[in-house]
Order: structure tokens, then C-alpha cells, then sequence
């Protein structure tokens, strides 16, 4: 399932493209279905839908519930770890009743909401329910505030403003439940926004990153605490900045991460050993685990009331 309805439409088809090749040269029947109003039906003898929405109507949980109530199998997190991570305020809630490290913030509902005075520059604004870096703004002096959040409100209601952390920006990709190595990411021209994230060259990637033993280990540790925190499931990826003293700094979970050809999941998945193929193919695996898991729960409940009725 691809494309959708949300501002990240054309990221959503290019790593729906890029899934679909991928799961047929490993011989599976593939058919691709783009829910492009939000509405769709489902070719008969789905064994499994894999998810590559991204954004609105994919990451919130509306499609996850949606299958739920059809009791159709699909990879990823359930519905309600996909609401609560791509909710960016529900999100630090989380982390922090978990012991988990996240900058301080602020939410703001309106262009005319003054400068919080818990808060100094420089700090980042962005959209709570959008992702992708959809309408990220930064603000450097206290002049920039009211463009700045003007500009955010327009992709939300809210506006999650936290400090800006200095340091090397990471992501940390999890799947099964375990960590994996850690991408380093440095754009090679301003920030890693929304074109230096989806354009091929204008941003450098080193995995696994350059970090001592112990600090890989705390980054990995924070990653993993947050998709916790939000009861993620399967796989996801995780954003972490990395102060200069090496103190992670957990950012967001994204939980249907982008599997395009620059995307980073793909990248810290070849650098433990797993290839596109692979890593595809592992994702429908844990989905299978649960349709199997399924299955059984429905059988031994035929037994139980088959043996009741005798």
C-alpha cells in the first residue's frame, strides 16, 4: 500500500515502487494499491498488506485501525504506537515518563502565542502530526518566532517547539527489537530538511557512525527506549541527536520509515548484513509471525468449543 493522501505522496510511491521490486524478485505476488482518498478494497487472498504510507492516514494509525477491523495482517506498528508516534508531543511524553532523553519544548496552538519564556534560541519548530520534516522551521533569534510558527501552522493545529541540540545528527533503525548500526547524517549544504533529505547527493551518510563503543551503545540504548516508549512493534527508526559530550538526545519515532533509495533504514540495514531483499523480506516475516499466531488462536478456540459442544 502506497502513495496515500498525505503531503509526503511522492516519498510514499517512490518507496512503495522500491518495496514492490524488491518482493518480487523473491518470487511473492505482489499488487499495489495507492489509497489515494483515503479510500480502498483489497485484492481477495491478502495474506499480508505491507505498509510504505508515509505521513497522514499512514503513520497516524487510521490505516492500521482500518485493518484491524478487517482482520487483515500488515507490517509495522499497530494503531496505537503509530498514533502516539506520530504525535511528536505524545511522543515526548512518553520518553520522558520512560527515563528517556528529549530537548526541552513547548506546544503552541497559535500564530500569536508569545515567545515561551521556558525556551531560548536557537530553537526548531515543527508541525506535531506531520513528518518527513514537513514544515520544520528554525528560529535563531527571537525576531524569527512569529514567521517561523506562522509558517508551521499551516501543516497543524500545533506547533511542538523544542531547543535546538547542537551536535551530530543520527538515526538509529530498529527492527525485531533490536537495534541496528547507527546512520550519521550531514548534509552537505544547510540542514536536513525536506530537499536534503529526498534529493540523491546533497547529503553525506556514515554507517556505522564514527562513535566509541560506549556512546554507540547509549545512542542505541536511547533509540531503543523511545520505540518502547510509544509500543512500537516489528520495525521502525528512531532520530537521535548526539551532543558534543556524547549524550543522546531522542528527537521522534518514525514508524513506517522511508524505504527509498537514499533512505536510511535500507542503509543501516546493509550495514548489518542485510540486503534491500532481505530487509523486505524480514518485514513481511514478522508480520507472518503474528497471521500465524493468529491462526492458532483461532484454531485451538474452534477446538475449545467443538470439544464443549460434545
Amino acid at each position: 500500500m502506497l502513495g496515500g493522501p498525505s503531503a509526503e505522496r511522492e516519498v510514499s510511491l517512490r518507496s512503495g515502487a522500491a518495496v514492490a521490486k524488491a518482493l518480487r524478485s523473491l518470487d511473492h505476488q505482489v499488487s499495489e494499491l495507492d489509497p489515494q482518498d483515503g479510500k480502498f478494497k483489497l485484492p481477495p487472498k491478502t495474506d499480508v498488506v505491507f505498509l510504505v504510507l508515509h505521513g497522514t492516514f499512514g503513520e497516524d494509525g487510521q490505516i492500521q485501525q482500518q485493518l484491524e477491523k478487517l482482520e487483515v495482517i500488515y507490517t509495522g506498528c499497530d494503531a496505537e504506537a503509530s498514533r502516539i508516534a506520530f504525535d511528536k508531543v505524545l511522543t515526548k511524553q512518553k520518553c520522558l515518563a520512560a527515563g528517556v532523553p528529549t530537548a526541552k519544548f513547548a506546544v503552541i496552538n497559535s500564530a500569536q502565542a508569545p515567545f515561551p519564556k521556558e525556551l531560548a534560541p536557537p530553537l526548531v519548530a515543527k508541525p506535531v502530526r506531520q513528518g518527513s520534516s514537513v514544515g520544520l522551521q528554525f528560529i535563531e533569534r527571537v525576531e524569527d518566532w512569529k514567521n517561523a510558527i506562522a509558517e508551521a501552522l499551516k501543516f497543524d493545529s500545533e506547533v511542538l517547539v523544542e531547543e535546538k541540540i547542537v551536535g551530530r545528527e543520527t538515526t538509529v533503525g530498529i527492527l525485531d527489537g533490536q537495534p541496528l548500526p547507527i546512520v550519521e547524517v550531514r548534509p552537505k549544504a544547510g540542514t536536513y530538511d525536506y530537499k536534503n533529505k529526498y534529493t540523491a547527493g546533497a547529503t553525506e551518510y556514515f554507517c556505522p557512525a564514527d562513535f566509541d563503543p560506549a556512546t554507540t551503545l547509549k545512542i542505541q540504548t536511547a533509540a531503543l527506549g523511545a520505540f518502547q516508549a510509544v509500543g512500537g512493534r516489528d520495525y521502525s527508526r528512531v532520530d537521535v541527536m548526539v551532543r558534543a559530550n556524547g549524550d543522546p538526545v531522542v528527537l521522534e519515532v518514525n514508524t513506517l520509515p522511508g524505504m527509498t533509495e537514499v533512505s536510511l533504514l535500507p542503509k543501516a540495514a546493509a550495514a548489518a548484513g542485510l540486503s534491500y531483499e532481505q530487509l523486505c523480506q524480514r518485514m513481511v516475516d514478522l508480520a507472518l509471525k503474528r497471521k500465524a499466531a493468529k491462526d492458532l488462536r483461532h484454531r485451538q478456540t474452534i477446538g475449545i468449543i467443538a470439544a464443549t459442544m460434545g
